[in-house]
């Protein structure tokens, strides 16, 4: 029986319910003596420090951190052995920073024996500082001039005429704006590190990171040791949604210092309303627009500036602005396009990875484009949608070509045929001119989205499989398991490789000493990568068992399959001799002395991307889906119901059908309340006024579809991916533009 395509449960279901399962901060029982960490926090959003006293009173407090009971410790500057800086990038994140350049930013840290008695010591530490005046938006960055990066470019011409050219020569023309908000992660477990030394000196970091190795990187860096006494695991976090992929790093570096100073093991974890206070967001985004078309709706050059707001440091903004410039044509061909993107630096947390990765602040400009030109033209927006689709041969505006372009209207069609969308059409015009003081609207909208890392280097992956003389598969892969269904997947396509049945397969932990040099899980492509090396390693040890199986089957090599635990010489199952139990096997090589473990490793293959020049081919493949949702919008209160969403994603040949169907409901959820419930507020002095459940509004069950239908695209297998599959983590996110646009249809309704 074949295991991959199976739709199995969570392999961690069990203990997510039961509470069996163990997270980062779970392991602080197993070390005595741990001590707790707390942040000495800025009260101000942009500041220089002028004093930091950590160890003595100042002459009007009673007494200092250090004569706080149960204070064993402060960290300051002083204590950093290496470079005190976590910035993956430009280094431009000083641990201990001498300006202050977001509102509760911290400037040291106290060590306790509890928790309390940290952050007492905390509130001991005597800092003055020299107050500034903070940049808070986008609108003020860009009058100051303050930017960490830009401008990048993307162009295309049609004919000889540039974007401007194209507009001017358009029968219609359109200019406008968008705000688009960010977005809190809000991931169930917060930020969490714990650190000790092990028995020959070196630091084990546990880590909720999506990227041990960097996190690794960052340990050594700050401590200033090499790498390889450096060992970091996760063992899995409890979600993450790109807000662990590099800002885990500070908090990993900190514990790891702590433990450096006092030689004892450190927890950091941060509370939520910390968490939010002190972490990056989905990055704001303000688009400025101007689109040519014609009189059928048909695009003809779009110019466009997008303004990203990427905080105090530079985090992962500079990618993220570039796959926004990537997304910014989502399903549609533009002829004439000139795209420019800044970086702002603001005084505001480090806005970082959240699941798309600028991909939905890229598409959703040109959905709202296409909106404003039906509704100038008075044309149905889901028409002009349709007549502006990339066709098959069509190429991207950086010159990659849109392979299975005729998916696009594939799905469209057949979404709309299974949604019944005219119908339904019909009926909402009949049920709002029946009801004055509620309307409805729907909207069908599609996605295209490019998987694979954009920066080239990450797209590679390594994977450790060792087999036992039982048969039993132990897997070590670089991926990280964020309750995505990573390690499912890997379980499953290394159990169908090997021939093994399920339980027998364990995947391990995530560690940089079984692993080095792991990409993040990212991009969605930790399927991708991980299980393709998976896959090659346990190609490699079936390879070496063939012979032997051969011989005690006495059959040729060509006719050996392994299966359900068992290895066959046919096709044949009734005939026990033509079958050996597979631990035989096993057993048989390790008397012959067969190597019965295996290094996987795999490349993406023919990705590659000029920045200079803004073209290449960035992406593996295309993921493709489309969505139809129905709203009803109250007149008074402006409170909306969805009534109705129909998904059709396209996931290939999916490795785990009910893990991609939980990815495609959850990412479509997350997107709905990018788009209509979660905003994110800052006060005047830079403060975040939504720091907690109580004020950063997420959505609950009143914001699900009251029908909810996802289907997965038929005959849909992907050429060159590990199984046919695609990648699920991120594309459906931006099916919720349809709910964005089904809610403007019904407040037009109003008109």
């Amino acid at each position: 029986m074949k295991i991959v395509g199976q739709p199995l449960p969570h392999e961690s279901a069990g203990g997510h319910v039961t509470g069996a399962a163990l997270y980062t901060d779970d392991l602080v029982l197993q070390f005595p003596g741990i001590l707790h960490a707390w942040p000495v926090l800025s009260p101000h959003a942009h500041a220089f420090v002028v004093r930091l006293d950590a160890e003595f009173a100042a002459e009007s407090a009673a007494v200092s951190a250090m004569q706080e009971p149960g204070v064993i410790a402060t960290l300051t500057a002083a204590d950093v052995p290496g470079e005190g800086d976590s910035g993956s990038n430009r280094h431009d994140e000083p641990l201990f920073p001498t300006e202050v350049t977001y509102h509760s930013q911290p400037v040291a840290w106290v060590l306790g024996e509890t928790l309390e008695a940290a952050r007492l010591g905390a509130a001991r530490v005597n800092v003055e500082y020299r107050a500034l005046a903070p940049i808070l938006t986008i609108e003020d960055a860009i009058a100051a001039g303050s930017f960490h990066s830009g401008p990048f470019h993307m162009r295309r011409s049609i004919g000889s005429d540039d974007a401007g050219e194209a507009i001017a020569r358009s029968p219609h023309r359109i200019t406008g704006e968008l705000a688009i908000g960010g977005q809190e992660h809000f991931y169930l477990e917060t930020q969490c590190a714990i650190a000790r030394f092990d028995e020959t000196g070196g630091i084990v970091v546990d880590s909720s990171t999506q990227h041990p190795a960097e996190t690794q990187e960052i340990v050594a860096r700050v401590l200033g040791i090499p790498r390889h006494r450096v060992t970091v695991q996760c063992i899995r976090m409890g979600g993450a949604f790109g807000g662990k992929e590099v800002q885990a790093n500070p908090w990993a570096a900190i514990a790891a210092l702590g433990t450096w100073k006092t030689k004892r093991p450190v927890r950091v974890r941060l509370p939520r309303h910390l968490d939010m206070a002190l972490t990056g967001k989905r990055h704001p985004f303000l688009a400025k627009f101007a689109a040519g078309f014609d009189h059928r709706g048909v695009l003809r050059g779009v110019d466009l500036k997008l303004y990203s707001d990427g905080g105090w440091s530079v985090d992962l903004s500079d990618p993220v602005l570039w796959r926004a410039l990537f997304h910014v044509d989502n399903a549609y061909l533009i002829p004439a396009l000139e795209a420019a993107g800044w970086v702002c630096k603001t005084h505001k947390t480090s806005q970082t990875a959240f699941r798309g990765f600028g991909g939905p602040q890229g598409m959703i400009v040109i959905e709202d484009i296409l909106d404003r030109i039906a509704r100038t033209l008075d044309l149905p927006p889901h028409d002009v949608r349709e007549r502006n689709f990339y066709r098959e041969g069509d190429s991207t505006h950086y010159g990659q070509p849109v392979k299975d372009a005729a998916r696009i209207s594939r799905i469209w069609n057949e979404l709309k045929q299974s949604s019944d969308f005219d119908a339904r059409l019909e009926a909402i015009a009949e049920f709002n001119a029946a009801n004055p003081h509620a309307k409805r609207g729907i909207a069908i909208t599609p996605a295209k989205f490019g998987i694979s890392f954009t920066a080239t280097l990450f797209n590679q992956a390594g994977a450790l499989v060792l087999m036992y003389r039982d048969g039993s598969v132990q897997v070590n892969h670089g991926g990280t398991e964020m309750g995505q269904g990573l390690h499912t997947k890997i379980r499953q396509i290394a159990a169908e490789s090997l021939g093994v049945t399920l339980d027998a397969v364990r995947v391990m932990p995530s560690r940089t000493d079984k692993v080095p040099n792991t990409s993040a899980t990212a991009a969605s492509a930790g399927t991708d990568l991980n299980g393709a090396a998976v896959l090659d390693a346990c190609r490699q040890i079936q390879s070496r068992l063939i012979p032997i199986a051969a011989r005690l089957l006495n059959c040729d090599e060509a006719s050996v399959r392994f299966e359900n635990g068992q290895v066959f010489s046919n096709d044949t199952f009734s005939n026990d001799d033509t079958s050996i139990e597979l631990a035989k096997v096993v057993e048989a090589a390790y008397r012959n002395r067969v190597a019965l473990f295996a290094h996987g490793y795999y490349r993406t293959p023919e990705i590659h991307f000029d920045p200079k020049t803004a073209t290449g081919k960035p992406f593996h493949y295309f993921a493709y889906g489309a969505a139809v949702s129905e709203v009803e919008v109250d007149g008074f209160t402006g409170e909306h119901r969805i009534l109705r969403a129909d998904l059709l994603q396209d996931t290939g040949d999916s490795v785990s059908p009910l893990v991609d169907l939980g990815q495609i409901e959850g990412g479509f959820v997350q997107g709905v309340g990018w788009l209509t419930v979660e905003e994110l507020l800052w006060d005047a002095q830079g403060r975040l006024a939504t720091a907690g459940a109580s004020t950063y509004k997420l959505p609950s069950w009143p914001e699900m579809p009251e029908v909810f239908n996802v289907s997965f695209l038929e005959r849909a297998a992907e050429p060159g991916v590990v199984f046919g599959s695609k990648a699920v983590g991120e594309p459906p996110l931006m099916l919720a533009f349809s709910v964005r646009e089904a809610i403007r249809a019904a407040v037009a309704s109003f008109g």
